[in-house]
């Protein structure tokens, strides 16, 4: 099918806003591979240096005439979803082998895990992590001894940052190696379930952490629908993947075979072969795009309105909050994972999973088919997805309907006609509200306003009683510039509650939610923030504020003259303890959350 007219208008208001910055970025990878350091200029010091420890691949590094990958790891085994890469480097130099290259692991970055995080001061350091895992990466690659690179990263601000250095070394093939997420465990209704009995009071610490772990259990990614398992199905739409390498789980067959044709198919697509796929070329206008279609698609995280913007400006391509909010107004939602519907991404995965999400949208004329991938052919390879046979891979068409469609539905009849994501704009600035998990009847609220400074004063005045009433929770000084932009997760069980007890309530944050943002209606990320000026310091408790994601309004029902007159709020900042102090350059440098948030790519012209 023809591709929908929208999608065509907002690609190329986006190929033609990108224009100049686009040709920059792709004279710069052009030079790169044409005049940069590689291993066959560096000198005898460098190289000896480069392979003394490398074993049995010293000669044919030596020999200079086989590719030799990088491996940039985030293996912790503290984070459930990282520690399975424990033996992938090993494992990948065996599948290097077998086609004649070499592997070496070029560097280890940090993969701090928000769901320990959450709530706590360290989360301070979330947002920023994701640019310093940029440059962390990016000092593994300054060695210059690689033909291509291998991604080995699945969490939250973990390939995005992987993804931005990837692009700055755009002139190298990169593939993305994820590792699944884990097997099912506590049903994640009945997880929420004892979340807001433990808001309540009603169970205590023993029971909730018995839930916990009952449904964080093994390793693997987490099983609900938000950053992390948003981050693979965005590495599958844009072709930075093996076909149907999102969600097979850890320690099976298949996943070691998608792994190793990962380390293979990099080995075919250097600038020595015949099929020349550069990461910088593979991820264009068209791959953007198409991030933001799979993410309203899939009713997907939040924080991937600041990451994509991110990491498309390490492209040359400009994208923002409109682009996002136009697309919304056209693509349908055809999945429902928890917190948007009951069953996890394992559920999704046996439903149809990416290869059917992706053959649907491809055929409704939501997704750009025809872009430049990591494998054989555009993104049609996509729609089907891996078996094994006879202990081989092979690809096959996804199904044609959907097993449960409970979860996963067709483009001709979605769960929603538009995709799960507003825009809201008025007098206390731009944010964003996910709206694919919020019912229709709470996606207009209208109610005096609370304002908190932190997250524990919401707690405290909800244990008080003091919100039981109709209220627009204020949570502000949030921003990248006030202390780093943390999730505030920690609202969602005492906000929940209020809104099972009839009231109409709505959170209001210049900070962010989780990709696990639920019910309640969240109006997040507002911009400008509250530190530097930003209009939501003018409000006061009991102003009248509207959040409306039907008419894309957010908005203080407070008089123009009054409204005018007032000073912002002071701010009451602490920023020391648990390294906090160490970002201070990230905080007074980031630009605003719509940009993406980052200190780095502003200091960077980029």
């Amino acid at each position: 099918m023809s591709l929908h007219p929208k999608v065509a208008e907002v690609t190329e208001r986006v190929i033609e806003k990108s224009r100049e910055g686009r040709a920059r970025y792709l004279d710069l990878i052009d030079r790169q591979r044409e005049e940069g350091t590689r291993r066959s200029v560096l000198s005898c010091g460098n190289l000896a240096h480069a392979f003394a420890a490398s074993g049995e691949d010293k000669a044919t590094i030596r020999q200079e005439r086989a590719p030799n990958l990088a491996i940039v790891t985030a293996y912790n085994d503290m984070l459930s979803a990282h520690a399975p890469y424990y033996r992938y480097p090993e494992q990948m130099k065996v599948f290097a082998r077998e086609k004649g290259a070499t592997a070496q692991v070029a560097g280890g970055v940090p993969a701090m895990c928000d769901g320990v995080t959450q709530g706590q001061d360290g989360m301070e350091l979330s947002l920023f992590s994701r640019d310093t895992i940029a440059m962390a990466s990016a000092v593994g690659l300054s060695h210059a001894m690689y033909e291509g690179t291998l991604m080995l990263g699945i969490c939250d601000k973990i390939v995005p940052g992987l993804l931005i250095a990837a692009l700055r070394f755009g002139h190298l093939p990169t593939i993305f190696v994820p590792a699944g997420p884990m097997p099912s465990g506590l049903a994640n209704k009945e997880k929420q379930r004892v979340r807001q009995l433990y808001a309540e009071g009603k169970v205590g610490r023993k029971e909730l952490l018995e839930a916990e772990s009952a449904s964080y259990h093994g390793m693997g990614t987490c099983t609900f629908y938000g950053t992390a398992n948003s981050n693979q199905m965005m590495m599958e739409v844009m072709g930075l993947h093996v076909p149907g390498a999102a969600f097979p789980n850890p320690g099976t067959k298949i996943r070691q075979e998608l792994t190793r044709a990962a380390v293979h198919r990099v080995t075919e697509i250097g600038a020595d072969g015949e099929d020349y796929r550069p990461v910088g070329r593979v991820v264009d206008e068209k791959a953007i795009v198409n991030a933001i279609v799979g993410l309203l698609a899939t009713g997907g995280s939040t924080n991937h309105t600041i990451h994509i913007p991110a990491f498309a400006r390490a492209a040359g391509i400009s994208v923002d909050w409109q682009d996002f909010s136009d697309l919304a107004d056209v693509v349908p939602l055809l999945s429902r994972i928890y917190p948007n519907g009951s069953g996890d991404v394992n559920h999704f995965q046996a439903a149809g999973g990416m290869g059917y999400v992706i053959r649907e949208l491809i055929g409704g004329g939501f997704l750009h088919p025809d872009i430049m991938t990591v494998w054989h052919s555009d993104l049609t390879a996509y729609g089907d997805e891996p078996f094994l046979v006879d202990e081989a891979l092979e690809w096959r068409p996804a199904p044609e309907e959907s097993a449960d469609d409970t979860m996963l539905r067709p483009v001709d009849a979605p769960f929603q006609a538009t995709g799960g994501l507003a825009l809201l704009e008025g007098n206390l600035g731009r944010c964003i509200m996910k709206t694919s998990a919020v019912d229709e009847d709470r996606w207009t609220i209208e109610a005096p306003c609370r304002i908190f400074e932190e997250q524990d004063q919401v707690r405290t005045a909800f244990e008080a009683g003091e919100l039981n009433k109709d209220v627009v929770v204020v949570v502000r000084h949030q921003g990248p510039k006030a202390n780093g932009m943390p999730e505030l997760h920690k609202l969602t069980p005492p906000l929940g509650v209020l809104q099972d007890r009839g009231f109409r309530v709505a959170l209001l944050t210049d900070g962010r939610m989780s990709g696990a943002s639920g019910k309640v209606p969240a109006a997040i990320h507002l911009s400008p923030e509250a530190l530097g000026g930003g209009p939501i310091g003018k409000l006061r408790d009991g102003d009248i504020v509207r959040v409306c994601a039907r008419e894309g309004v957010v908005e203080a029902k407070v008089d123009a003259a009054e409204w005018d007159a007032r000073e912002n709020a002071p701010a009451h900042l602490g920023n020391l303890g648990l390294g906090r102090e160490l970002f201070g350059l990230m905080r007074a440098n980031a630009d605003e959350a719509e940009l993406g948030g980052s200190a780095m790519l502003a200091e960077a012209g980029l």
